[in-house]
């Protein structure tokens, strides 16, 4: 006969291995966000591998698929919803595409954050389902409470 304990002990043992592969999936995001869409940037605006690779011919497409098959593979790990991987497809199907017309598809390439937008679409999936990384709600918490946080 199982007890109650261990039946439950299980179930948050694979609770905690589910939501340390989603917050792998969060980090990797943030890295794959920052290298193809924020390198630089100016306000709203960034630049990053994707745009500077978009004007080299073959390597901004192989860029791009790469860095977008990285993502759809790190949402399958975290076990994005439906939704979010559907909306992710499409960020990253508008980048690459944008990718096979010569000039102009560069110029949108260069302009169009869609791995930034994909990453950001699986991040918020996986607040939604199991908060921030540790590290992270930690650091946002201390920017939070600012400058004039009350000592007490």
């Amino acid at each position: 006969m199982t007890d109650d304990l261990s039946l439950s002990a299980g179930y948050s043992d694979r609770h905690e291995g589910r939501r340390a592969k989603a917050h792998r999936a969060w980090r990797s995001a943030e890295t794959i966000k920052r290298l193809s869409d924020r390198l630089i940037g100016i306000g709203p605006v960034g630049l990053g591998l994707d745009g500077v690779l978009a004007w080299v011919p073959g390597a901004g497409l192989a860029y791009g698929l790469g860095a977008g098959a990285l993502l759809m593979f790190h949402a399958m790990q975290a076990g994005a919803s439906a939704g979010t991987l559907a909306r992710m497809t499409a960020y990253l199907a508008a980048d690459n595409l944008s990718d096979t017309v010569p000039v102009a598809g560069w110029l949108v390439d260069t302009l169009f954050p869609g791995h930034l937008m994909a990453a950001k679409a699986l991040q918020k999936d996986i607040e939604a389902r199991h908060g921030l990384p540790d590290e992270i709600a930690v650091e946002r918490s201390k920017k939070k409470r600012g400058l004039f946080r009350r000592k007490g």
